[in-house]
């Protein structure tokens, strides 16, 4: 069995997309997974599975929330060690650090993709892109930014969800084996 941080982009935000978080586990429980924890109601879910293709987990998750809830939700899968490589690489001082957020994309976004986004800057926000992850600062925080993950979806052509410092501790606490 593998253990699996699986993190929902954009559930119970505003009113929308409402997936209640013990359902979305006793869902999950019904689907076979072992396991299932789940954090916080923006869409966080440790879960063991003998599931070994990523994609495959998350599509899978995808389809059991469509068909349950009714509407489409985007999903990523990482590993423990994978999430604990993203939170490591963080290139932020520890004081910047945690009040960072972490964008984490699905997919990898290429060197010129990379180097086209870094051009827009804006003064009090800095942000670097490290592999899958755009470790974000602005010290009012994510909802005063000028910037959004948005605006990195579509430069990169992939989505991407985001956490802050202490969510991110949190999870890599919860998928200890």
């Amino acid at each position: 069995m593998k253990t699996y941080v699986v993190l929902l982009k954009g559930i119970n935000v505003g009113g929308h997309k409402k997936v209640p978080m013990a359902e979305l586990k006793a869902l999950l429980d019904k689907e076979g997974f072992k396991h299932v924890q789940t954090y916080i109601q923006s869409g966080n879910v440790i879960l063991q599975t003998s599931e070994s293709n990523k994609l495959n987990l998350e599509e899978h998750i995808s389809e059991v929330i469509q068909a349950n809830f009714g509407f489409e939700v985007l999903v990523l899968a990482k590993t423990r060690i994978e999430l604990q490589r993203i939170f490591d690489n963080s290139p932020f001082p520890e004081e910047k650090k945690v009040a960072s957020y972490f964008m984490m994309l699905h997919d990898e976004p290429s060197t010129e993709a990379i180097l086209e986004a870094s051009q827009k800057v804006y003064q009090g926000e800095e942000y670097h892109i490290i592999n899958d992850c755009i470790y974000y600062f602005h010290e009012k925080g994510l909802g005063k930014a000028k910037f959004n993950v948005n605006f990195f979806e579509r430069k990169f052509q992939t989505f991407a969800t985001a956490r802050n410092y202490n969510t991110m501790l949190k999870l890599l606490s919860l998928s200890e084996d």
